[in-house]
């Protein structure tokens, strides 16, 4: 968070802000519709993305909006603050100057993430590349957070055609004796069978509670494999279906690695490109996977939250929100994704008003009077809310 500027450098900043502010407002509204570009999918080369994938309104009048943004390279955007973002509810923008709302990276808060390894544990495999495989996942183990958990599935011989490793754990030491037995003896690669249901564990996730680290915001995929499938009940085609009909991405990172065969690398590079993850061509230099899982943990921890305050009174219904990011600040390029929320009453549950009683302390309601819009010209308070851990 952006901490107060002396009153000596607050005019020049101000003068900034309120540029970005009025460009923003022209790429949401359609206006400056060459400035803006959709969030979904894949940055174009030199651009950037931006990805909602998470809007909380538990905690009404504070909403959290969970996104992932991304480069041209699929790498997270780094150390954004409030002048990066623009909201809009409703059609009417936020006035950033009135500090109601603010970000931070989920890297230092208590919410948890899951992954579910997909190990290949086919016969063709074996040897060296599956050795480094099981190494490698055990470093995606090693480099989560406490809170993270992870999940694994082995392609294998079974009546699904993949054997249950582990359910989703938070014991580093106890999945990585649980990988340490996988066994390369598979006939059969029933790949897609398996990524199906580690997509349906993802949408099986408990979500916890919104005290404490047990408040899961985000599930992905994590795929070791030469992508070549044998004898599944669903086919590529299918599965594409079923992940663009998801109403929650779940991003699918693949690693494709192959001593013998590559022909069926484009399987995963699809599915990656399909769900929002990333396509990693590792060909038969495995050594490379260490660095590769390290980096996936890093996009998924570098994760971002905006909390807002909104002046909407409860009704029950749902109301249009837009985010906009610009990187860097002053650049006047916007991308920017839609979402919605709901004006509920929060349950009388002491932990939610506890939560609720540390917003208030970050974000103060304004004045009688006053709306967090830009058309009201009233004064900003000089300091960036902090936002509670």
């Amino acid at each position: 968070m952006q901490s107060a500027r002396p009153r000596t450098t607050r005019r020049p900043w101000l003068r900034h802000a309120l540029l970005a502010l009025t460009t923003l407002i022209l790429a949401l509204t359609g206006s400056g519709a060459a400035l803006a570009q959709s969030g979904y999918g894949f940055a174009a080369p030199g651009g950037y993305g931006l990805k909602i994938y998470r809007t909380d309104y538990t905690l009404y009048p504070f909403v959290q909006v969970y996104l992932r943004t991304f480069d041209s390279d699929m790498q997270p955007l780094i150390n954004l603050n409030e002048l990066n973002i623009g909201l809009m509810v409703k059609g009417r923008p936020y006035n950033p100057m009135k500090r109601q709302y603010g970000i931070q990276s989920i890297r230092q808060r208590e919410e948890a993430t899951r992954s579910v390894l997909v190990i290949d544990a086919s016969k063709t495999m074996s040897g060296a590349p599956f050795e480094e495989t099981l190494r490698a996942a055990i470093g995606y183990i090693e480099s989560k957070r406490p809170q993270d958990e992870i999940a694994v599935l082995a392609v294998r011989d079974t009546k699904q055609g993949y054997e249950l490793v582990s359910q989703f754990e938070r014991d580093e030491r106890v999945l990585a004796r649980r990988i340490a037995d996988i066994q390369p003896d598979g006939m059969k690669t029933r790949l897609y069978d398996t990524i199906g249901a580690g997509m349906q564990m993802c949408a099986m996730s408990a979500q916890g509670s919104v005290a404490g680290g047990n408040y899961v915001v985000s599930c992905s995929l994590v795929v070791f494999s030469d992508g070549k499938d044998e004898g599944s009940s669903i086919t590529r085609n299918e599965l594409m279906t079923r992940i663009s009909n998801l109403s929650v991405p779940i991003p699918i990172y693949s690693l494709a690695y192959s001593r013998i065969d590559p022909s069926h690398f484009q399987n995963l590079e699809a599915l990656s490109k399909n769900s929002f993850g990333v396509y990693y061509l590792v060909g038969e230099t495995t050594a490379r996977m260490q660095r590769i899982v390290e980096e996936i943990q890093n996009i998924l921890q570098s994760d971002y939250v905006v909390t807002f305050r909104s002046y909407i009174p409860v009704d029950g219904e749902s109301h249009s929100l837009k985010l906009g990011v610009e990187y860097p600040s002053g650049s006047g390029k916007y991308v920017y994704d839609d979402t919605s929320f709901e004006a509920i009453q929060p349950p009388p549950i002491p932990a939610i008003r506890s939560a609720i009683t540390k917003f208030e302390q970050a974000i103060p309601k304004l004045p009688a009077g006053q709306t967090p819009y830009w058309d009201d010209p009233a004064a900003a308070p000089e300091a960036a809310p902090t936002m509670p851990q």
